[in-house]
């Protein structure tokens, strides 16, 4: 497996221009299932999720195609010939967002085959409550040997109110995505709000959806018969641009972020700025500079609009070297301190006590192997081996690769001392 090897303690200087955001990508490319017309999506980003869904889509029949040009990057979806309403283990296990075929490919087809997800060993992210919103909606479902087996009985759902126990965000977009073509009205009560859903439901719209209340808490589709073509572009990534957010607090340096949407990043921007990072916004660019020693900043993750879970990991990085003490709660996912251990590696003073980690800052890290252990926790240790004293060495990079673009080269640009060995 492909190491990351970075020699830490340089400032960062320099311009990054941010990817389309992971989690707005996967459910928009499972839109494509839809409609039989082609799907144009552009910003959508070089990762090996992306690849792994682009492969369960071709799985089933529809086409997934990228074209390169001088002026432009395309993904084309295109579900004229789905041969199999099916999505197999093989590719299934290793992405908990295949789940999101389940909804399409039951709302045009009357029926789906899919494996239960895999995904990071970041905790229990049950599918429960997409099956109950899809039973309400009239299909009937079994769970057999490891696969979930729906059918829509009258050949078509049924719109109807549907109100999730949690707030849940692929069972929202799976959900969205279902009532887009089912008989009537539905209404989703409790859905989640992240830019992610809107983004989705901005496409789905400009699909031929009828759906409105995008953006909060209910959202009202009424059904339709059939979905044609769209061309959307996929939103920027703000858990990636926060990352780097947290690379330039911690090491200190001044970069810009080019296609950033600072909206979507309210609670990162407000935890960033109150640790010393100056941010400036200015349009889709982000300057951000750092000439101070970070303060210690305390946050508790919770859904949209508060502070998100996917990016707790990397702001525990600044607090391992920001003067003070941090108390991290974490309300999303029980699992998700698992790189705290790799942290105390390089040197950090971190305590865990259930969901709450008390972090107190050190003068310096000092570099030493560290193992990923999911996708954040990733870029955690690629954080703190900027900053740590020596070198660094991440081992399993295969999950940094799921959800970030080429994130040492663009680190590299900027001047990070950090490089990619291959196995």
């Amino acid at each position: 497996m492909d190491t990351l090897v970075i020699t830490g303690g340089k400032p960062l200087k320099g311009d990054i221009t941010i990817s389309g955001a992971k989690n707005s990508a996967l459910p928009i490319l499972c839109a494509g299932l839809l409609s039989a017309q082609p799907i144009l999506l552009r910003n959508v980003p070089h990762l090996a999720d992306i690849r792994t869904l682009s492969k369960i889509l071709q799985g089933t029949g529809c086409k997934v195609t990228r074209e390169i040009t001088d002026r432009d990057d395309v993904v084309t979806v295109q579900g004229d010939d789905i041969h199999t309403k099916e999505a197999a283990y093989e590719l299934v296990k290793t992405m908990r967002a295949s789940i999101l075929v389940l909804g399409p490919l039951l709302a045009r087809f009357g029926k789906a085959k899919v494996s239960l997800p895999g995904g990071c060993a970041i905790g229990q992210r049950p599918v429960d409550q997409h099956i109950k919103g899809l039973q309400a909606l009239g299909a009937e479902i079994t769970v057999d040997e490891g696969y979930i087996y729906a059918v829509a009985p009258k050949g078509r759902l049924q719109g109807a109110s549907v109100r999730t126990d949690m707030i849940t965000v692929t069972g929202t977009e799976n959900l969205l995505m279902a009532a887009t073509l089912a008989v009537g009205q539905t209404i989703l009560e409790n859905a989640a709000r992240e830019p992610e859903v809107t983004d989705l439901a901005n496409l789905l719209v400009s699909m031929g959806a009828k759906i409105t209340g995008i953006g909060s808490d209910r959202l009202v589709i009424q059904g339709v018969d059939a979905l044609h073509g769209a061309s959307h572009a996929v939103m920027p990534d703000r858990i990636e641009a926060g990352t780097f957010l947290c690379a330039v607090a911690a090491t200190g340096g001044e970069i810009t972020l080019h296609n950033s949407d600072a909206a979507s990043m309210g609670a990162t921007l407000d935890k960033l700025r109150e640790c010393g990072l100056t941010i400036t916004v200015d349009g889709t660019n982000i300057h951000a500079k750092m000439d101070v020693m970070p303060t210690a900043v305390s946050f508790q993750t919770r859904e949209y609009p508060s502070f998100a879970t996917d990016m707790q990991a990397q702001v525990m990085a600044v607090n391992v070297v920001a003067a003070g003490v941090a108390t991290i709660s974490e309300h999303i996912f029980e699992n998700r301190f698992m790189h705290v251990q790799e942290l105390c590696r390089l040197g950090a003073d971190i305590k865990i006590d259930g969901h709450t980690a008390v972090v107190r800052g050190v003068k310096q890290l000092k570099g030493a192997p560290v193992m990923a252990t999911d996708l954040r926790a990733s870029a955690s240790l690629v954080i703190a081996g900027l900053v740590a004293q020596g070198k660094t060495t991440v081992e399993r990079i295969y999950h940094l690769d799921r959800g970030y673009d080429r994130m040492e080269e663009k680190l590299r640009a900027v001047g990070a001392d950090i490089v990619r060995v291959k196995a």
